[in-house]
This record gives C-alpha cells, sequence and structure tokens, in this order.
C-alpha cells in the first residue's frame, strides 16, 4: 500500500494511502486458498471445492478482514519504517465508506509524535537538601499528645458532664418486651463519644451515681438490626458511677499501653519516626527543586492533545474538589482556563522527560517491586487483602496507577545521586513551610494536591501522560 505524506506541522502528521483493487484481490484469493483444504462445502468433497464457490459464500467476509488486515498492516509497517512513537494510536479514516469489490481501497491516517528529549547533565544541577535535627522538646510534645489520647477515668461526685464516663446497668425494651442485644452490666460508656444510638447519651448528661432514669430513643430507619430499625425502646438504665477524664501520667505505664517496655522505650520510638517523618518531607522539598530545575533547564515541543488532555483534566479534578459530593451528571462544561494550561504543560514536560530519563538509563520497577506496593495497599482492605492482592496483580490499569509513582521516584533518586547536592539544616517548623508551599505551587496555588500527591508526600508531577510512561 503506497504511503504519502500530507502534512507535517510541528510534531502532527497526516498520510494518505492507497490498496489497488488487484492487491485486495490478491489477498483474499490468498486467504480463501488458506481455508480451502479445510472447507466443508455441500455438493463438494472436503477441500475440493472451487474458489470460486468460496468467494461466492465467503468473499463479503473475507473482503472485510483482508481490508482490516491491509490497514492494520500499512499504519504499523509505516510507523516501523520511520521510527515514529505516536502519542496515541493512529487516527484511521477510509475515504471510499462505500468500498466494493472491485474497488481501490484509499485511507486517511494520522497522529501525533513523543518529541525528541534531550539528554540531560545532572552533574550541572545544583541542589540543597534540607536537613531536620529531632529536637527533645518535639518528642516531649508527642509524649504528650499520646497521653491526652490515652485517657484514665476516676470517680467523681456530682452530676455527668459531656465528656464524662459513667458506668450503667441497662435493659431495653420495645413494647414492654425486652430484646436480644439491649442488655447490659457494668458498661462504661462515655457521654459525646456517639458510641450508643442518637439521643441515648444525652438524656444521661445531668445523672449522679445511684440514678435510675428511664431513656427513650427511636433506633434509625436504617439499622442494622432490621428487627429493631424505626422502633422505639425504652431503657431503663441504672448509674452505677459517674467518672471524670484524666490524662495519663508520662510514665513506664503509658509506654506499656502502647506495647512498649518503658518511656525510654517509647521516646526513642518517636524519635525514630520523626525522624522518618522528616526525611520523608526532606526529600519531597528536594523533588520539587529538582523538577523546578529541570522544567527551566530543559526544553522541547510539546505534543498539543497530550497538553489540552491534561489541562482538562486538571480543571475537572479541581473542579471535583470545589463541589464535593456533586454528581455526574451536575457538571457542567468545563473549560481549561490559562493557569490549567501553564500546569499541564509542566507536567507533560516533566512525564516525558522523566519517562525519556528512565528509558535511557534502563530503570526499571521489577515485579517484586510492584507486589511489594500492592500488598501495602492490600492491608487497608481487612480480611480482603487475598482477594485485592490477586485483582490489583492482574488489573493492566491498577498496575499502570502503582507502577508509575514507583518507576518515577526510581527516576528521581537515579537524578539526584549524580546531581551536586548540597545539605542545610533548617527548623521542623521552616521544613513544613517550604514542603506546603511546593504542595500549592504544584496546583497553581490555590488548591490541595488531591490525586497527584505520591507517596512521599510530593506533587506527583509526572502522573499526567500515560503515553510517556511507555514511551
Amino acid at each position: 500500500m503506497l504511503v504519502t505524506e500530507t502534512k507535517a506541522d510541528g510534531l502532527r502528521r497526516e498520510y494518505a494511502a492507497k490498496a489497488t483493487a488487484d492487491e485486495i484481490g490478491q489477498k483474499v484469493d490468498q486467504k480463501l486458498e488458506e481455508v480451502r483444504p479445510t472447507a466443508q462445502i455441500n455438493g463438494f468433497r472436503k477441500g475440493k471445492a472451487p474458489i470460486s464457490v468460496l468467494k461466492k459464500l465467503f468473499g463479503k467476509s473475507v473482503l472485510g478482514e483482508v481490508m482490516r488486515d491491509i490497514v492494520d498492516e500499512t499504519v504499523r509497517d509505516h510507523l516501523d519504517e520511520n521510527g515514529h512513537r505516536p502519542t496515541a494510536d493512529p487516527s484511521i479514516r477510509i475515504v471510499n465508506e462505500s468500498f466494493d469489490e472491485g474497488d481501490d481501497l484509499a485511507i486517511e491516517f494520522s497522529y501525533e509524535l513523543l518529541p525528541d528529549v534531550p539528554e540531560v547533565s545532572f552533574s550541572s544541577l545544583s541542589l540543597e537538601r534540607l536537613t531536620v535535627a529531632v529536637e527533645e522538646s518535639a518528642v516531649d510534645e508527642a509524649v504528650g499528645n499520646l497521653a491526652k489520647n490515652a485517657k484514665n477515668y476516676v470517680a467523681k461526685d456530682g452530676a455527668a458532664e459531656s465528656e464524662d464516663q459513667v458506668v450503667i446497668d441497662f435493659v431495653g425494651r420495645i413494647d414492654g418486651e425486652a430484646f436480644e442485644g439491649g442488655a447490659a452490666e457494668d458498661f462504661p460508656l462515655v457521654l459525646g463519644s456517639n458510641q450508643f444510638i442518637p439521643g441515648f447519651e444525652d438524656q444521661l448528661i445531668g445523672a449522679a451515681a445511684g440514678a435510675e432514669k428511664d431513656v427513650t430513643v427511636t433506633f434509625p430507619e436504617a439499622y442494622q438490626a432490621e428487627a429493631l430499625a424505626g422502633k422505639e425502646a425504652v431503657f431503663s438504665v441504672t448509674v452505677k458511677e459517674v467518672r471524670a477524664a484524666a490524662e495519663a501520667a508520662v510514665d513506664d505505664e503509658l509506654a506499656k499501653k502502647y506495647g512498649l517496655d518503658d518511656l525510654a522505650a517509647l521516646k526513642e520510638q518517636i524519635r525514630e519516626r520523626l525522624a522518618e517523618e522528616y526525611r520523608g518531607a526532606s526529600r519531597a522539598t528536594l523533588k520539587r527543586k529538582l523538577l523546578d530545575k529541570l522544567d527551566v533547564t530543559v526544553d522541547f515541543e510539546l505534543p498539543p492533545s497530550m497538553v489540552d488532555q491534561e489541562a482538562k483534566q486538571i480543571a475537572h479534578q479541581l473542579w471535583q474538589e470545589a463541589n464535593p459530593g456533586a454528581q455526574a451528571q451536575d457538571r457542567p462544561e468545563i473549560e481549561a482556563q490559562e493557569e490549567h494550561v501553564t500546569l499541564a504543560k509542566r507536567r507533560v514536560k516533566l512525564g516525558l522527560l522523566l519517562s525519556d530519563i528512565g528509558s535511557r538509563n534502563e530503570i526499571k520497577v521489577t515485579e517484586a517491586e510492584v507486589n511489594n506496593a500492592i500488598m501495602a495497599q492490600a492491608q487497608q482492605y481487612r480480611g480482603q487483602e487475598r482477594q485485592f492482592f490477586e485483582f490489583a496483580r492482574n488489573n493492566a490499569q491498577i498496575r499502570q496507577q502503582i507502577t508509575a509513582p514507583l518507576f518515577e521516584d526510581k527516576v528521581v533518586d537515579y537524578a539526584i545521586e549524580l546531581a551536586d547536592v548540597t545539605e542545610r539544616t533548617v527548623s521542623a517548623e521552616e521544613l513544613q513551610k517550604m514542603l506546603e508551599e511546593a504542595q500549592l505551587a504544584e496546583t497553581g496555588g490555590d488548591a490541595p494536591a488531591g490525586d497527584g500527591a505520591s507517596s512521599d508526600g510530593s506533587a506527583d508531577e509526572a502522573s499526567a501522560p500515560e503515553a510517556a510512561a511507555k514511551a
């Protein structure tokens, strides 16, 4: 099939191609000859029917198959011969739609090329890694917060208030009859915890130890026990004790509540976790600085379709974040604005660039790394970890979503390793401020990072172009 270039505009390419009726006829005859030995036609011995009979019976279906083969082979061979890498599958149009046997086949196809990305000299990039020392005041503050959460309840005189704990016996009845699961003794209930159905806890505020009280409530219509849903119940409640909340003492007993031997072990664990948090935030800011440098120092032509698609995605995402809970049918036609296009250009550029760096340097994500990441996500689905793992491992889209940030992180680590990196010590507050500024900058300065946040807390610059990850 003869291919002629009809347009070359930037990264855009358009072509026309034609296959003659003789070429098509030969391929049809060839396919019919291939099926002839196994064809069972009435009136003929198996495999002995003449081509003319086969063509009469199967010619149209074979012709359609041949046309598809010719089109696919033409486009595939053209891409291979020219070494072109399109951003997406080429758009193909059959010019003579009323094609019939004996006609030439004319088609047009077009695509947008992935650009040639220049090689980067990482040693010329100067970066700064921020470090934070773990201060004892931060450790003490964290221990104090744990003490607040590990409340002790101490008996008190007087009426129960919100956030007090009451120890109660109760029996619930519907229409005077006790029901299963509606009774308990010495039950510790924190008022305001919403542990019981709405209205129950509120009616015990003001009760003192020794008080006996009937509490009337109505079970919600959507209550999990269908026999109780929507019904009014009366609970006979005896308040045996009222207790006030008190912070736990900062001592070895507090550490034991969190599964550690003593206070020193608890503080050491907190110190290690703070250090890990600081390292993660430091890496996020360093990654941002690297991507900023790459954005301004590397320049190449961007595929307009990829920029347009990414800008629309950004506009839709920000609208959805500004309108949580909105249904798809309620979403208006959203046009990408200049700020969306600017951000899209950055994301597309960095996506293509990181993909190219990874390809040039043979950076790959191993099967073990993907499986480990899937298992980490599976922990969110208690009791269904194995089902999630198998589903995600065999779902190409989910695997791509998991693989992309892993690949990005490996490329970023590779670049940082080769760059000229110096260190500067800052306070935890300074580091946090810089991290927040980096995340705001990635979303245009007025919206949260949303789906683009990668596992280290940084903005996922290269999440945009799926084609870039395959380049």
